[in-house]
């Protein structure tokens, strides 16, 4: 207010490139700020990123950032505590598993994708070859009847088993060996899906991952919330977030409900975005550091789905398959917009860059 705000509004008008030290002035590092705040083109942040970075609020401020050490102990940084968390390299590393010569491909695990309907069976194709270019041993897929021969063609590597009802999905079954299960690119909004859907959520005895058309049918029935088995993953955009929990006023109050909503019901919840939040039943949130405005492109959330899941029938835990699963994902969409640019590219683009994602963090 008073002077200080006449320097900001006075900065912000001049043209001039803005350089602010740690955070700009004016914008709070962990709450929602209404004040005046500075435009900065570039911020040189101490130490760490600040919560505030994170949101699409406040990208006006915060263009671009970059963090500096400045001599913090790292023995006080190690005991202080925390419940947000900023996934780098060095991280991700540390929790991918490795992979040895005598290995064999029940070693990899046995995934299966409940995916597909009519006209939709490009969301199956997606995330199916997602999940297999991610290293699960084996994968089976339910698809509705017209999806078979596409299938076949598309994904050779594949087993396929398709219901009889021929445009939707009217069963959701957990075949034997099975470690875990993404369900819902491309499966529409029948109500016999969504029958099928609520049997599947009331008897699953693998992990879960739930996208797309499932979250929308859990939506429309929300007691199926309460059905969600626990250590579910689910993986919403913000509008499918808003409405499994509802809407919010600003990104920080959304951050909020999202760590709520993940303590009750026991889940993980992938919030879609620039910087994707994973909160943890535990009630703590990992921000995700890859990624690029390419990937904003019908079929993304797929592919994140079939990687996702393949990590979880690896026998990763659901929050490692959480945290390396969305990094890859945006790791590979990174190396896939060094090659073509940003407007150009596709979800497809993604799904062929996921090998080199894996090599280039130690797992090719």
């Amino acid at each position: 207010t008073g002077f200080y705000e006449k320097v900001i509004v006075q900065v912000n008008y001049s043209n001039a490139e803005v350089y602010s030290i740690d955070i700009p002035s004016g914008l709070y590092p962990d709450s929602d700020s209404n004040g005046t705040k500075i435009q900065a083109d570039d911020i040189l942040s101490f130490q760490f990123p600040k919560l505030a970075f994170m949101f699409p609020q406040n990208y006006e401020f915060v263009k671009n950032w970059e963090t500096l050490p400045i001599g913090l102990l790292a023995s006080k940084i190690e005991n202080s505590t925390t419940r947000n968390f900023y996934s780098d390299p060095n991280f991700i590393k540390s929790l991918i598993k490795s992979r040895n010569k005598f290995d064999h491909k029940g070693t990899y695990g046995h995934a299966g994708l409940i995916v597909g309907s009519s006209g939709m069976m490009g969301a199956a194709v997606l995330s199916s070859l997602a999940c297999l270019r991610s290293g699960a041993g084996l994968l089976s897929l339910q698809i509705p009847k017209l999806g078979y021969n596409i299938m076949q063609t598309s994904v050779p590597e594949a087993m396929v088993k398709h219901t009889d009802e021929k445009d939707h999905l009217t069963t959701m079954e957990v075949y034997e060996g099975m470690d875990a299960i993404g369900v819902g690119p491309g499966i529409g909004q029948n109500e016999e899906t969504l029958l099928a859907l609520e049997q599947l959520l009331e008897n699953s005895s693998v992990p879960l991952v739930l996208d797309a058309d499932a979250l929308n049918l859990i939506a429309s029935r929300k007691t199926l919330l309460e059905k969600t088995p626990e250590g579910s993953i689910l993986t919403p955009h913000i509008k499918e977030f808003e409405r499994l929990f509802g809407s919010t006023g600003n990104d920080f109050d959304r951050q909020r409900l999202q760590k709520v909503c993940a303590v009750k019901y026991k889940i993980y919840i992938v919030l879609k975005g620039a910087h994707t939040c994973i909160t943890t039943p535990e009630g703590e949130s990992y921000f995700n550091s890859t990624g690029n405005n390419g990937m904003a492109t019908a079929g993304s959330g797929d592919v994140l789905t079939g990687v996702i899941t393949s990590l979880l029938a690896q026998g990763y835990d659901a929050m490692r398959a959480s945290i390396v699963g969305v990094y890859i994902h945006g790791l590979a969409g990174d190396i896939a917009a060094s090659k073509l640019g940003h407007s150009g590219l596709i979800a497809s683009d993604i799904v062929s860059n996921l090998p080199i994602a894996f090599k280039n963090l130690g797992n090719g």
